[in-house]
C-alpha cells in the first residue's frame, strides 16, 4: 500500500514538475531572449535619435516595432496565468510598452514631412537655406500640420500610463539576495506615470503653439526681467521689460526699457501695502517694481495689474513671460558671446563679482536706479534676448536647437522661467504642467519657504539656503521643526551712495520670510524673527512670517517648530516641498521619525515619500 502511495506520489511530482517545465520555464527563457532583443534594439534606437537622421529612425523604427511584436507574442503564452498577480502585472507592463510604441511610431509619422524644421536632417533641406526670419515663420506656419496627430499619441501615452498605474510595487519583496527590487518598480512606476501625466496635460498647450506665436493672429506679449540675485516673491527684483508682438512667427520690439522708465509713467498710485510699510526700507511708495509681493504668480500679476492699467505706457497683451538671470546665462553659453547695442555679453566669469560677465554687465547698466543717463541702458535687456533670439534661429536646428529645446524645458521645470496667458484654456494647461508659478494645491504634507530680499543689495549672489525638516511622531500627532540657515561669505561693497563707489553688489540682506505649511498647522515657535511673527491663512495654506538680517561674512537661521493637521500621518507619508523661482540650488535635507528621506540639492519641486 505503501509503495503504491509513494510510487503515486512521485509520478505527481515528476507530471507538475514536466507541466511547470513547459507551462512556465520554457516560456520564461523565451520571453526571456526576447526581452533581451528588446532592450538591444531600444540601445540602438536611442543611439539613432542623437544621430537626427528622420530616414534612418523610420528604418530602425520598423525593426524595433518587429522586435517588439515577437516579444508581445511570446509573452502572451503566459497570459493565461494572469490570476496570478505578478502574471498579471507583467501583462499589463508589456502592453503598456505596446501603446508607447504607437504613440512613438504616430509621433515619427507626424514629424516626417517636417522633419528639417526640428533639426532632423532629411536629404537635402531647403529649410537651412532660407532666411532667419522665413526659418521661423515657415516653422510656425507648419506646427499645426506637425501636431496632427497629437490626440491619438495622447491617447495612446494615457492609456500606457493607465496600465502601469495598475502596478502595485507593495506585492513585491523590497530585495532579492542584493537587488533592490521594490524601490526600482516603485521608481520606474512614478517616472513614468509622471511623464504619461506631463505630455497628457501638455496636449492643450502643444496644440496652442501655433496660435501663441501668432499663426492666426498678432499676438503681444510683456518680457519681465527678473533678478534673481535680489530675491523677490516670484524669483527677483523687476528689472527691466520689453513689449514684443509676434506675427506668424514673425517678432518685433515694440518697445524695451528699464523697470524705472516705467515707474515713471505711472502717476495715480494705489494705497502702499503693509507689507512694504513693514519690511522694506525706506519706501514710501508703491512702484510697480516692488509688485510681486505675493508667491503665486497670479496672484502677483494681479497686483502688477493694477499698478500697469495706469501706466500711460500700457499695452493690451496675452500674455506675460518672466526670466531671471539663468536664462541668459545658458543661453549665452549655448551660444557664445553675443553683442547687443555694441556692448559684448558672455557667460565667462566675470572676477569682479565671481559671476557671469553678462550680469556684471547687467548691474552696471539696469541693475539700479540713479540720477543720470547710463550709457546703453535703454532697452539693452530687450535687444540683448532679441539678438540671443535670433541667433538661436539662425543656426541649423539640428546643430543647436534640441539642445535649446531641453535648455528651455528644464528652465520651466526649475521655475526660471514663468509664463502667465489671458487665454483661459492655455493658462490652465500651464498651471497643470506646473510652468505657472502658482502655489500648488496637495493632497499630503507640504512646505514651501519665500524669501523677499528688501534693500540687501544684490546680496543672493553670495548667499547660500540650507532647509532641514525634522519631523517626529507624537501620540499620532506629526510635530516639526523647519530650519533655515542663511550664509553669506563674502565682505560686504561700499553701498555709500554719498562716496565714490564700486557697484554695490553685496550689503546685509534685509529678508522678510514666509513659510508655507498645509491649512491647519498650529505653530509652537518661530525663532530667529527681529519682527513680531505673524500667522495666518492665504493661498490655501498657513503661513508663519518673520524678518531677519543674514550680515556679510556671516550667518543667520530660522527655526519654526509646528503641528501638522491630524489628517497628515506618517503612515503613508509623503510631502511636497515647492522650491521658489529664482533658486538655483539649495540644501535641503528632511527625515521623519529619525528615518531620512531626501538629503541633497533640490533644483525643483520634490515629492518625498516615505
Amino acid at each position: 500500500m505503501k509503495k503504491s502511495f509513494f510510487l503515486f506520489l512521485f509520478i505527481i511530482v515528476i507530471a507538475l514538475a514536466g507541466f511547470l517545465y513547459f507551462v512556465a520555464y520554457i516560456p520564461a527563457m523565451k520571453i526571456k531572449a526576447k526581452g533581451n532583443a528588446v532592450l538591444s534594439a531600444a540601445r540602438d534606437m536611442k543611439q539613432v535619435f542623437s544621430k537626427n537622421d528622420i530616414d534612418l529612425l523610420n528604418s530602425k523604427m520598423k525593426g524595433f516595432v518587429q522586435t517588439y511584436t515577437d516579444f508581445e507574442n511570446e509573452s502572451k503564452t503566459v497570459y493565461w496565468a494572469s490570476f496570478i498577480p505578478y502574471v498579471a502585472d507583467f501583462k499589463r507592463g508589456v502592453e503598456a510598452g505596446s501603446y508607447v510604441i504607437k504613440a512613438g511610431e504616430d509621433a515619427i509619422a507626424a514629424i516626417t514631412p517636417y522633419a528639417d524644421l526640428i533639426g532632423f536632417k532629411k536629404g537635402q533641406s531647403s529649410f537651412v537655406e532660407k532666411s532667419t526670419e522665413g526659418r521661423l515663420q515657415t516653422a510656425i506656419l507648419t506646427l499645426d500640420k506637425v501636431l496632427g496627430k497629437i490626440d491619438s499619441i495622447s491617447d495612446n501615452i494615457k492609456i500606457a500610463g493607465e496600465k502601469i498605474d495598475q502596478i502595485d510595487p507593495h506585492r513585491y519583496p523590497e530585495k532579492i539576495g542584493k537587488t533592490e527590487v521594490m524601490s526600482q518598480i516603485t521608481n520606474i512606476k512614478d517616472q513614468f506615470t509622471g511623464m504619461a501625466s506631463l505630455f497628457v496635460d501638455a496636449k492643450p498647450l502643444l496644440k496652442n503653439i501655433p496660435t501663441i506665436f501668432g499663426a492666426k493672429k498678432e499676438k503681444t506679449y510683456l518680457l519681465l526681467f527678473q533678478n534673481d540675485k535680489e530675491r523677490r516673491a516670484t524669483g527677483g527684483f523687476l528689472t527691466a521689460y520689453a513689449v514684443f508682438k509676434m506675427k506668424n512667427g514673425k517678432i518685433t520690439i515694440d518697445r524695451s526699457d528699464d523697470i524705472y522708465a516705467l515707474d515713471a509713467t505711472i502717476n495715480d498710485r494705489p494705497k502702499v501695502p503693509s507689507e512694504i510699510l513693514t519690511y522694506h526700507k525706506g519706501v514710501n511708495t508703491f512702484w510697480i517694481r516692488d509688485s510681486n509681493l505675493s508667491p503665486d504668480l497670479v496672484k502677483s500679476v494681479e497686483i502688477f495689474n493694477s499698478l500697469y492699467k495706469k501706466s500711460g505706457a500700457r499695452v493690451n497683451y496675452d500674455g506675460i513671460i518672466f526670466l531671471d538671470s539663468k536664462i541668459l546665462v545658458d543661453m549665452l553659453t549655448i551660444f557664445g558671446d553675443t553683442q547687443a547695442n555694441g556692448v559684448n555679453f558672455s557667460a565667462e566669469i566675470n572676477k569682479n563679482c565671481n559671476c557671469p560677465q553678462v550680469l556684471w554687465k547687467l548691474f552696471n547698466i539696469v541693475g539700479e536706479e540713479v540720477g543720470y543717463q547710463k550709457e546703453n541702458r535703454k532697452g539693452i535687456l530687450g535687444s540683448l534676448m532679441y539678438e540671443l533670439f535670433y541667433k538661436a534661429i539662425g543656426f541649423s536646428p539640428s546643430k543647436y536647437w534640441g539642445t535649446l529645446v531641453q535648455m528651455m524645458f528644464r528652465n520651466l521645470e526649475e521655475k526660471h522661467i514663468l509664463l502667465y496667458f489671458t487665454d483661459a484654456e492655455i493658462q490652465q494647461s500651464i498651471e497643470k504642467l506646473n510652468f505657472a508659478g502658482r502655489i500648488r494645491e496637495y493632497n499630503g504634507d507640504f512646505l514651501h519657504v519665500n524669501n523677499v530680499n528688501f534693500a540687501g543689495a544684490k546680496s543672493n549672489l553670495f548667499v547660500t539656503e540650507t532647509i532641514t525638516s525634522h519631523s517626529t511622531d507624537e501620540g499620532g500627532k506629526l510635530k516639526r521643526e523647519v530650519t533655515v540657515e542663511y550664509k553669506n561669505p563674502a565682505p560686504a561693497s561700499n553701498c555709500n551712495r554719498n562716496q565714490e563707489r564700486i557697484l554695490c553688489l553685496n550689503a546685509i540682506l534685509r529678508n522678510w520670510v514666509r513659510v508655507y505649511v498645509p491649512a491647519g498647522s498650529k505653530l509652537v515657535e518661530f525663532k530667529g524673527s527681529t519682527k513680531p511673527v505673524k500667522t495666518y491663512d492665504e493661498l490655501g495654506k498657513t503661513v508663519f512670517e518673520g524678518f531677519l538680517e543674514v550680515p556679510t561674512e556671516g550667518l543667520a537661521k530660522i527655526v519654526v517648530t509646528y503641528t501638522l493637521p491630524e489628517k497628515i500621518q506618517s503612515q503613508n507619508y509623503k510631502l511636497y516641498v515647492q522650491k521658489q523661482p529664482g533658486v538655483i540650488s539649495q540644501k535641503l535635507k528632511v527625515d521623519l521619525n529619525g528615518k531620512v528621506l531626501y538629503n541633497g540639492d533640490q533644483v525643483k519641486d520634490v515629492e518625498i515619500k516615505n
